[in-house]
């Protein structure tokens, strides 16, 4: 098993939308980057853990885990004219855009803010992407010690599918 960290700005698509999908699941589709395409692509695998990290936004952090349940695919949004997504270089024949399906596993409340991430960057988070000056990826992978030590920030944090939100869904667009 894999550990990533998936971005995704809550005012375009949160953990709340994810949390009213379908059987709280949706194909983490939009990402336009190579680097991230190419983990998508060749590194994700079904069962794989992710966390759900809120960017661009008041408070950015880790709101919720999400489990990957579907491997790579071409993303369908790549080929919709109508999608902010749409890539004209893009070919059924040769997808250059790559989506998974991630579902929901629980909300973290409160979220893990990107302060509280940074109280550990000199120990067990010292190599995470995400503290690192200059990284925006979307997807990042973590090592096995990172997903550890970001758990264990929350370990005695009441945290459940149950939970309930104060922040209303938005659209079904998101990542970059």
């Amino acid at each position: 098993m894999q550990y990533w960290l998936m971005k995704s700005e809550p005012g375009v698509f949160g953990i709340d939308d994810l949390a009213s999908a379908p059987s709280r699941t949706t194909g983490w589709e939009g990402v336009r980057n190579y680097q991230a395409r190419n983990m998508l692509r060749d590194h994700f695998r079904k069962g794989d853990l992710a966390f759900f990290y809120h960017s661009s936004c008041e408070v950015p952090g880790v709101a919720g885990v999400v489990k990957v349940v579907r491997e790579a695919y071409p993303d369908p949004t790549q080929f919709d004219a109508k999608s902010a997504y749409y890539d004209a270089g893009s070919t059924r024949e040769a997808p250059r855009w790559f989506s998974v399906d991630v579902q929901l596993e629980k909300r973290i409340e409160p979220v893990i803010t990107l302060p509280e991430l940074r109280e550990h960057a000199a120990g067990a988070l010292r190599e995470m992407l995400i503290l690192k000056r200059g990284n925006r990826l979307s997807v990042t992978p973590l090592t096995a010690e990172e997903w550890r030590c970001i758990v264990a920030l929350r370990a005695s944090s009441p945290s459940s599918r149950a939970t309930k939100s104060t922040t209303a869904p938005r659209g079904r667009s998101k990542k970059s």
